[in-house]
């Protein structure tokens, strides 16, 4: 049936049709097979190549995938969530224009879910280097040297290439290595990215995946219309992907001075065997925002409202990433198509996913 759509579907472009009947024959096809996606890029599961990528021309659509995986409506209080393995890598240039146009629920569901797995993933591979460290602890050896040094370089521990240290101090390394490696409660970062992206329609989010507002210096970054000299030659940090962007949060959390309250706190309810709540840690962000404890109450009350709290119950489901791209329009979806077959039989798209970080098997 899913052939028999795709046939009708070009049919009616190649001919340039939009009448009635047309229209008509798509919409039977569509019930007859459950398809609510209509420009998506399948393949049959034996042919399916890696990674799968799925294309979409508008919200409804992205919206019709994530009902057909029993990934879209209320959670009852307390429920666990079962989250589809779907990485969102772009988002329509048009967001802003296209949200404005859904009902104000669905906009909000609609980021929420789809920024969720992202999260989810990077927890995923934070908590996967915590427990080889927990292994490892003080006493490495052979290449577990090079992984630990690398790993305390990216936690601003050591400098690029420095060697650890031996001894008490290595053991310190290690102890503070354990208080930065650590999960971002789901619910305290899908509530920072609302607030500081509008639900992803800033400037800043739309032309460079800037979802959690982050300053960088130097010349470097996305610079604001109306910036203030007292500040300094400050930007708005820049990522290639909505997951890159999400990683550079939750290294900024786990690394800066302004955020050891968050860590300590979080550290404390780890050594009680609990897990924080976004809604303590968010308690300790008074330097995230020159609005101090404002800016807190302002965060609480979004993560209350919207009833983010069930977000830290969330589970990512097993299995490959699925790769999400949304496009505005049917015509663009067609473009996106075409270029992701050229990747692929370029090799280009290898070299992509690679920078992207994000494991397929």
């Amino acid at each position: 049936m899913s052939d028999l759509l795709a046939h009708l579907e070009m049919l009616c472009f190649v001919r340039d049709r939009a009448d009635g009947v047309c229209k008509t024959m798509i919409n039977i096809a569509r019930q007859a097979a459950t398809i609510t996606l209509a420009v998506t890029l399948l393949v049959p599961v034996a042919e399916a190549e890696t990674p799968e990528i799925r294309i979409f021309g508008s919200a409804n659509e992205i919206i019709a995938e994530y009902k057909s995986a029993n990934f879209w409506g209320k959670i009852e209080k307390g429920a666990a969530i079962d989250v589809p393995p779907y990485l969102t890598v772009a988002t329509s240039p048009t967001w802003n224009k296209d949200s404005a146009i859904l009902p104000v629920n669905d906009k909000k569901e609609l980021f929420y879910r789809s920024l969720l797995p992202l999260i989810l993933y990077s927890n995923e591979t934070i908590l996967e280097n915590r427990v080889r460290l927990e292994k490892i602890a003080d006493t490495p050896k052979g290449t577990e040297n090079e992984w630990l040094a690398g790993l305390a370089a990216n936690y601003r521990l050591l400098k690029e290439d420095e060697v650890l240290p031996e001894g008490d101090a290595l053991s310190a390394l290690v102890a503070e290595l354990m208080m930065r490696v650590d999960a971002v409660p789901p619910s305290l970062a899908l509530g920072q990215a609302a607030y500081e992206s509008g639900y992803g329609t800033s400037r800043f989010a739309r032309e460079g995946n800037a979802l959690f507002g982050q300053w960088t210096y130097g010349g470097k970054g996305m610079q604001p219309k109306q910036k203030r000299a007292s500040k300094g030659n400050y930007g708005v940090a820049a990522y290639d992907w909505p997951l890159e962007s999400v990683r550079g949060y939750m290294r900024n959390l786990n690394t800066h001075r302004a955020y050891q309250k968050l860590r300590d706190k979080r550290a404390a309810a780890r050594s009680k065997g609990q897990g924080p709540t976004g809604a303590e840690l968010a308690d300790t962000l008074t330097s995230y925002s020159e609005r101090g404890a404002e800016y807190v109450k302002s965060l609480k009350g979004i993560m209350r409202t919207n009833e983010l709290a069930i977000a830290d119950h969330a589970t990512l489901q097993a299995g490959p990433a699925i790769l999400i791209i949304d496009v505005p329009g049917e015509q663009e979806v067609a473009k996106m198509k075409t270029e992701i077959a050229r990747l692929r039989e370029t090799g280009q798209l290898d070299e992509i996913l690679t920078d992207m970080g994000v494991d397929f098997d």
